[in-house]
């Protein structure tokens, strides 16, 4: 979750090469790169009926922020008189999404284990401090009980826009700001050429990645006939700032191409005088025309980034977006994978050739089957299992290469990928005979007892 920090960068923007160079400006040098992680969870009660968590209240999750603070961390305001919404720790914040999803947005190591140590570490001081409150941390993709209605908002400024404007775009945009909880990986780029190889790999190997950590089959209490609810979700969120475009995936991906999808975006919204504007233009219109007399600025272009939600997303790092929240030992797997099969030369050029060659309809095809069936899906006659496990196995030859202290974190995704399960599958089997709601999400939370 972006924080809205107050905009620092006020300079007019009045050219999309100036858009292009924000990119440029974020190249790492490769001794210098990095890898993040942010990881979202659920709050119940542990005992039925299933209520979310709302964020007053002496089991809220204002109270709980309280019981954290003293860990060394800093609230974080969206404005001086409001309520805190953050904790923030150096490069470490703890924040909320719309309904009240817990995320750690993890400090940036140059290793997966040491991102591992410290997911591990927030979850031990989360599940305490939640447990003291009785409540239980849920790690699933989707919230298994309960309707849009049920979820209480989060008291942050730039939700109340996003619940105006994002529903009129797609059907199930309210349901991905309340509903889904996922996993997320940050990684740097050296230079455009490095940048645009990363994104095309990462872009054809997303739906082996939905399918290996699809975890979102139940919705409302009954299989949804999908794998990955949660991404699926995504489709009818908004088609301009969501999924993929052609040129993430055909090898002419750039800085430019990326600039070019995003000024046709809609703006969510547009910060002016300490307050939040909703203007009916994307963002090309703002570039051309300015808004109200003042001209697009960088600040701008820092907000329209945060609020595009393609499959691999660019700001100042690359983010890989398809994973549904799942086990701990799989999360410390998603920072491992991506590490081995970007940061290492050898691996990234074969994960570009893991996927066969598709057309746009056909790797959107090849998207829906892993959302649908999982790791039982299929490319033409391959199974998604088999091609997610040759994945795995070109991350860890290129962890064995940069860091063979890392390579064991993708043990976890191995098993998972040779069982050809994906994780909903369990999920399923449980609902079949499980009747309390609190108990089936106990079976599921971040640090099962």
């Amino acid at each position: 979750m972006s924080l809205d920090r107050a905009p620092t960068d006020d300079d007019a923007v009045t050219s999309a090469d100036a858009l292009v160079a924000v990119f440029r400006s974020a190249e790492r040098p490769r001794a210098e790169h990095r890898v993040g992680l942010e990881h979202e969870k659920f709050l119940y009660p542990v005992e039925d009926p299933p209520e979310p968590v709302p964020y007053e209240g002496p089991r809220g999750i204002r109270t709980l922020l309280e019981l954290l603070e003293p860990q060394g961390y800093t609230p974080f305001r969206d404005a001086p008189d409001a309520p805190p919404i953050a904790l923030t720790r150096a490069e470490h914040t703890l924040s909320l999404e719309p309904g009240g999803q817990f995320e750690l947005s993890g400090s940036p190591a140059r290793t997966a284990r040491a991102v591992a140590a410290e997911n591990l570490a927030h979850a031990r001081m989360l599940t305490e401090a939640a447990g003291r409150l009785g409540l239980m941390v849920v790690s699933l993709g989707y919230r298994p009980f309960g309707t849009t209605a049920d979820i209480p908002w989060m008291p942050k400024k730039r939700y109340q826009m996003m619940r105006q404007t994002l529903p009129v775009r797609g059907k199930l945009a309210l349901d991905m700001m309340l509903m889904t909880c996922t996993g997320q990986v940050s990684l740097d780029w050296a230079s455009e050429a490095d940048c645009a190889r990363k994104v095309t790999a990462t872009a054809r190997l997303t739906p082996l990645l939905v399918a290996l950590f699809a975890n979102s089959a139940l919705v409302r209490g009954q299989p949804s006939g999908w794998m990955s609810y949660r991404s699926h979700v995504w489709s009818d969120v908004d088609p301009t700032r969501c999924g993929y475009f052609p040129r993430m995936l055909d090898g002419t991906f750039d800085y430019r191409a990326y600039v070019d999808w995003a000024l046709k975006a809609p703006l969510l919204f547009l910060r002016r005088n300490g307050g939040y504007a909703t203007p009916s233009v994307t963002f090309g219109a703002l570039l051309e025309r300015g808004f109200e007399g003042t001209p697009a600025r960088g600040s701008d272009w820092t907000d329209h980034l945060s609020t595009l939600f393609p499959e691999v997303r660019i700001k100042r790092v690359m983010e890989v977006r398809g994973a549904d929240a799942v086990s701990m030992a799989m999360t410390a797997g998603l920072p491992a994978l991506w590490r081995g099969l970007l940061y290492d030369d050898a691996s990234l050029d074969a994960a570009l050739g893991l996927v066969p060659r598709l057309s746009f309809a056909e790797h959107l095809a090849f998207h829906e089957e892993a959302q649908r069936n999982g790791l039982r899906g299929k490319l033409r006659r391959t199974s998604l299992s088999s091609m997610a496990l040759e994945m795995i196995r070109l991350a860890r030859a290129g962890l064995q290469h940069l860091d063979p202290e890392d390579a064991p974190l993708l043990d976890a995704l191995e098993a998972r990928a040779k069982s050809g399960r994906s994780p909903a599958e369990d999920v399923l089997e449980v609902a079949k005979v499980e009747s309390s709601p609190a108990r089936l999400m106990s079976r599921f939370t971040l640090l099962p007892g």
